[in-house]
């Protein structure tokens, strides 16, 4: 199974030196896969959020752009992959997004992964004037006029939501096709990852919820005539990496190094591809590089 390690795109670590330094030591001691997310902007006050009403994280009120960052990344690396976790594709001009994503797989020499999702947030909708009514139908049409993109010219797209007249649209990902992986954890989007998406984006609350998405999602792939074991599941562990261990009731896939590698071994028989890991406990360089090193090696020894 492979690892992946979210980069410090946003709280206390998020700073062009920090990125680097994670990306360049996560590529030598051999992780598979770095990764951001988008978030648009923090509203001041209560957001509605899971049933409820509440300030979204501090972590929140810095977040590097993912494509930008990636970018840069990608002249620091030469092997690991590049991925999002995820871009809100309703949020963008499929034309742009699909410039964006092929230009990264360009520059990296064909690395990217778009991992993409819906959004759920109503004042990021406001804010780029898309009604969230369009999640759904609107989401399809995004992942339909991106592809158009990344085919041959010309790319023309006439659609309920989004107009492409007869173009040239350049550059050409690298990859053909470059992966889309859908973010979702409720039935719908996984059965809808499973019709539309080249893979699932998972995040991983528990063991039991995690293996129940990947089943879910190879089995709606299957009923839908689609290769399931080819389509890759790359779940998305927000979790404090610490030193030291912690107890009993700390979060799935978190703790420390030896704590993370024991749970990600018994993931192996699950049909998760990779486990991309965010530390949410960052609090130096120092330590963070020093845990990358320690999860790859205890991880290694269980390999």
């Amino acid at each position: 199974m492979e690892l992946g390690i979210g980069l410090p795109t946003s709280g206390a670590l998020a700073a062009p030196a920090n990125i680097a330094a994670v990306a360049k030591e996560a590529e030598q001691l051999g992780y598979d896969a770095l990764w951001t997310y988008e978030r648009l902007l923090r509203p001041i006050g209560d957001v509605e959020q899971g049933g409820g009403k509440a300030p979204l994280p501090e972590t929140y009120r810095l977040v590097f752009e993912p494509l930008e960052t990636l970018s840069y990344v990608a002249a620091l690396t030469s092997t690991i992959k590049l991925g999002t976790s995820v871009v809100n594709a309703l949020m963008h001009p499929p034309v742009v997004l699909a410039r964006r994503f092929a230009t990264l797989d360009q520059l990296s020499g064909g690395r990217a992964i778009a991992g993409v999702g819906q959004g759920w947030m109503q004042e990021e909708f406001d804010t780029v004037g898309v009604p969230k009514q369009r999640v759904g139908a609107g989401f399809d049409e995004v992942l339909e006029a991106i592809r158009a993109c990344w085919g041959p010219d010309p790319v023309e797209h006439q659609g309920r939501y989004y107009t492409i007249a007869p173009s040239e649209v350049n550059p050409k990902p690298v990859q053909q096709p470059l992966p889309i992986l859908m973010g979702s954890i409720s039935p719908a989007g996984i059965k809808r990852a499973a019709r539309i998406a080249d893979g699932l984006n998972p995040i991983a609350f528990s063991a039991d919820a995690l293996r129940q998405a990947v089943s879910a999602f190879r089995e709606a792939a299957r009923e839908l005539g689609r290769d399931a074991d080819a389509l890759p599941v790359v779940a998305r562990a927000n979790v404090p990496i610490t030193p030291d261990p912690l107890g009993e009731d700390r979060p799935y896939l978190g703790g420390s190094p030896a704590q993370i590698a024991e749970a990600l071994a018994a993931l192996e028989d699950s049909g998760v591809d990779q486990v991309l890991l965010n530390n949410t406990a960052s609090t130096d360089l120092d330590t963070e590089l020093r845990l990358l090193d320690q999860v790859r090696a205890e991880y290694g020894k269980r390999g």
